[in-house]
Parts: structure tokens; C-alpha cells; sequence
């Protein structure tokens, strides 16, 4: 029991972690251009990273599979972040967490690895119920004028489904090792916002403590940290379980916006977070027992006679 509240714990504070980036986000794109933070980020997430991997005496150097991997999904999750960063930084942290929180009920939508029949109908109705949230939580400037900020998060969420199923579809029965995979990525993306970013790197000049917290924590924490941390749990528990838990992230991204963010939550965005958090649990508990409904129906490799 200790073991699996212990994993719980761990799950529940990667969550938190990342609720808490689109905050630190906001925040350090207020004072500092967002060219700048992602470079700063991904350059503090590279180098921890690469001394991880020289950390381990037999297993330092990248496969083939690894290398591919790792560039094309850097350059998907560069994609990401660019969107993320730029519409959290026109957008609140609460609307930022709870909008990119539909990659959870569009990825299944992209994903067509396991060959299944269709999604059931249900499955569209809580999508449609998250398109319903949407619309609230961009209804703060009118239903007619949402942000470009919103805008942005929900062009990022697409785009991180799309990331979320190339992950699989490149992993997929190949032994990569998720460090090496990860910190090719984050080399790639140091390698992508460099030049785009050279020319205001001088605005690190005046990076004070509270700057160079919010850069750390979105780099180590909210990067490095909470992909091992996640990866780790994992293997410790369900998967199952662990989306359940994972996907808290909206719930940690509204109380840390109001809570330290000195966010609003009106009528209309508190009743968007509601239905938005119900219709991702709803559509991801679906996609789940359809998942689990497929592979029982699959037919099983024949066993010979003499096994």
C-alpha cells in the first residue's frame, strides 16, 4: 500500500508541476521575450539532460532509432511549446491549463495504431461537451472575440495530439530509452531557438532570482524532473491509473493561477473548467475501455503444438 500511495504522490506532484508551468510561463514571458525562455529552456533542459546520460557509464551513446526519434518529436514539441508560450503569455494560466487539456480527448482521434473499429458515439459526445468549455472559457471577451491567446493554447493542443501519437508510432516496438529520446529532443529544440533567439539573448543580462527561478523550474522541473518522474511512475503503476492522476494537470493549472496568479474565475470560466475537466475524464475513460474492448477482441498468434 505504502508503494502504490508513494507512486500516487509522485503522479499527483508531476500534475502539479506542470499546472504550475503555464504561470511560471506568463510570468517569464512578461519579462523576458518568448524566444528567449524557450531557448532558455531547452538549453537548461539539454544540459541536464546530457549529464544524466554521462552519468551512465554503458549506456551513453544514442541508437539509430533513438536519434530519429528524438528529432522528429523536437521538432513537434518545439512546435508546442512556440504555440503554448505565445498564447499563455495572451492568455490567463487557468485558460492555458484547461484548453490544452483537450489534446487528451483529440489524440485518440489521431491515433489509429491499434487498427480498432471506430470510437464509439459517446466518445464524440464528450467531445463535444469540451467544445462546449471552450466556448465558455473564451467567452470572457465575448463569444465573438475570443483572445488570440485561447486561440494560440488551442492550436498548441492540436498540435500536441498530433506530437502525443507520432510519439507512439515511433516507439512503438523499438528499444528506445526515454532519457536518450528526451535529450535529443531538448538538443534540438536549443539548436532551433538559438538564431531566432541570438539577437535578444542580451535581456538575460538582467535576469534576477525571481527570473532565474521561473527559468529553472519550467527547464528542470517542469521538463526534465516531470518526464523522468512520470516515466518512472509508470512503470510502477498502471497506466490506467496513472492518466487518471496525470490528468489533474487543469485542476492544479486554475489553483495556482488563482491561488498565486491572482487570476479571476468568473461564472461563466469556473462552469467552462467544470465541463472541460468532466468531458476529458469522460472521453478519456471511454477511450480506455474501448482500447482494453479491442485487444480482447484481437485474434491471438497461434501456439504450436510442441511449446
Amino acid at each position: 500500500m505504502s508503494r502504490v500511495r508513494s507512486t500516487d504522490a509522485v503522479l499527483l506532484l508531476v500534475a502539479a508541476v506542470w499546472g504550475s508551468s503555464y504561470l511560471a510561463a506568463k510570468s517569464a514571458t512578461s519579462a523576458f521575450p518568448v524566444l528567449v525562455v524557450l531557448f532558455a529552456r531547452y538549453g537548461v533542459s539539454a544540459v541536464a539532460c546530457a549529464a544524466l546520460v554521462l552519468s551512465r557509464r554503458r549506456t551513453r551513446r544514442c541508437t539509430r532509432d533513438e536519434l530519429r526519434a528524438g528529432t522528429v518529436l523536437g521538432l513537434t514539441q518545439a512546435a508546442v511549446l512556440v504555440l503554448e508560450t505565445y498564447g499563455v503569455a495572451h492568455t490567463s494560466a487557468g485558460n492555458a491549463g484547461l484548453l490544452i487539456s483537450l489534446t487528451i480527448v483529440l489524440t485518440p482521434l489521431l491515433d489509429r495504431r491499434s487498427g480498432t473499429a471506430g470510437l464509439p458515439p459517446r466518445y464524440f459526445a464528450a467531445t463535444g461537451l469540451c467544445l462546449l468549455a471552450v466556448a465558455l472559457l473564451v467567452s470572457v471577451s465575448g463569444f465573438h472575440q475570443p483572445r488570440s491567446g485561447d486561440l494560440l493554447i488551442l492550436a498548441a493542443a492540436l498540435v500536441r495530439a498530433a506530437h502525443v501519437a507520432l510519439v507512439g508510432r515511433l516507439t512503438a516496438r523499438r528499444p528506445v530509452r526515454p532519457l536518450h529520446v528526451t535529450t535529443v529532443q531538448t538538443a534540438v529544440g536549443t539548436v532551433l531557438f538559438a538564431v531566432p533567439a541570438a539577437g535578444s539573448l542580451s535581456a538575460l543580462g538582467g535576469l534576477g532570482a525571481s527570473g532565474c527561478a521561473q527559468l529553472l523550474h519550467l527547464a528542470l522541473f517542469c521538463s526534465v524532473f516531470a518526464f523522468l518522474a512520470q516515466t518512472w511512475a509508470v512503470q510502477r503503476s498502471s497506466a490506467s491509473r496513472a492518466s487518471l492522476l496525470l490528468g489533474t494537470e487543469p485542476v492544479w493549472a486554475v489553483a495556482v493561477g488563482i491561488g498565486l496568479g491572482g487570476e479571476h474565475l468568473g461564472v461563466a470560466t469556473a462552469l467552462g473548467a467544470a465541463l472541460m475537466v468532466a468531458g476529458t475524464y469522460w472521453g478519456q475513460a471511454l477511450e480506455r475501455a474501448h482500447r482494453a474492448a479491442g485487444a480482447e477482441e484481437a485474434p491471438r498468434p497461434a501456439v504450436p503444438a510442441n511449446a
